[in-house]
């Protein structure tokens, strides 16, 4: 049994299974799921888990060198747009709409719990070396 990082056993494999260039949606549980990439639901209750939470362990366990979410969290949802520009200094706004496009190409969606918009963001994996 591992002794810590993540313990929910299809998101460790999923992530497992990540290399340099793909997409991580973590979204919240609002937001359109697309055909075709790997999904680990994680939401239980309406705010549970967090996309707080969740992202938070996730970039633990991931490198990341690239962000892109939905320019309407600014306004919308300023909790997350906060913790998204903290996180990613870079970090790519573009049209929700976009966004949603965009994560069509992911590899992997880790769909939270969290029950306030716009917290949502596609990561892509880059290299530890």
């Amino acid at each position: 049994m591992k002794r810590a990082g993540i313990l929910n056993r299809p998101l460790a494999g999923a992530l497992a299974g990540l290399g340099h260039g793909h997409g991580v949606l973590v979204c919240d549980a609002g937001m359109p799921i697309p055909d075709g990439p790997d999904v680990v639901d994680l939401a239980f209750r309406a705010g549970v888990p967090s996309f707080a939470q969740v992202l938070e362990g996730l970039l633990d366990e991931l490198v990341v060198e690239g962000a892109t979410a939905a320019t309407e969290v600014r306004d919308a949802n300023p909790a997350a747009a906060r913790l998204l520009a903290d996180r990613f200094p870079g970090l790519t706004l573009v049209p929700h709409e976009r966004l949603k496009e965009l994560s069509a190409g992911a590899r992997l969606v880790v769909r939270t719990g969290e029950a306030r918009p716009y917290a949502n963001v596609l990561l892509r994996c880059g290299v530890f070396f």
